[in-house]
């Protein structure tokens, strides 16, 4: 296979499988209630499963490594369902923070692969980019703005630096939580954490940047105060 194809081998497995699981997640953030809870529990269950799966295969693997792998996931799937539970920011605050975190995979990915150059951090990751993270923190600022001017309440200004600034902040925790999981992959032994989802690996492989952002976008939310969107 020649490098320009094997650049891109797995982008049609990725999308078959994004073309499945985004309109699912969009039909559970909308409805909000139930839906979002059962899908939020779902996805933390198959976390807890895969954090247990990685750690049992490091011999010597103490179980306050297992407790401190299953408290950062819970807390990131805490942070979702606490977000969304405010009938009025809530839908809102979910979908800026999930956008930012898929525009940041997204154009981190298609830069990497694009302009390529040198390695972000070769010893975690030996693919991803300096170019790659530009591309990524890029492309979560353009969607932050636009998903928040599309979702501020009837009324609400947008301020176009408050919302650039919180957009690259939880695009940086995004790619951090992915570089985090990438070294556990790393010291663990696995490629992926588990192969629940084609061309994707596990739940974790899909949610670690949104684990990482979400409790951040809660503390912001916080310190937005009642009523206001968390990028204000």
């Amino acid at each position: 296979m020649a490098e320009g194809s094997a650049r891109w081998s797995d982008l049609r497995l990725r999308l078959a499988s994004a073309a499945v699981l985004l309109p699912l997640a969009l039909f559970c953030l909308f409805a909000g209630g139930l839906p979002w809870t059962g899908l939020v529990i779902l996805a933390a269950a198959a976390l807890v499963w895969e954090w247990w799966r990685m750690w049992w295969r490091r011999p010597g693997a103490t179980p306050a490594a297992l407790l401190a792998g299953w408290l950062y996931m819970l807390a990131g799937a805490g942070a979702l369902l606490w977000l969304r539970s405010d009938a009025g920011t809530g839908l809102g605050d979910v979908l800026f923070l999930l956008a930012i975190v898929w525009a940041s995979d997204i154009g981190a990915y298609l830069a990497g692969r694009l302009i390529g150059g040198p390695k972000l951090a070769p010893a975690i990751s030996p693919g991803k980019t300096w170019s790659g993270a530009a591309g990524g923190l890029a492309s979560a600022m353009v969607v932050g703005v636009l998903v928040a001017r599309a979702m501020a309440q009837e009324g609400s200004a947008v301020a176009l630096p408050g919302t650039l600034l919180v957009a690259a902040m939880l695009s940086v925790a995004s790619q951090l939580g992915d570089l985090l999981e990438s070294a556990l992959k790393r010291y663990y032994g696995v490629k992926d954490s588990s192969r629940l989802i084609p061309g994707h690996g596990g739940v974790f492989d899909r949610l670690d940047g949104v684990l990482a952002a979400a409790p951040l976008a809660a503390l912001l939310s916080l310190l937005a105060g009642p009523g206001n969107e968390l990028w204000r």
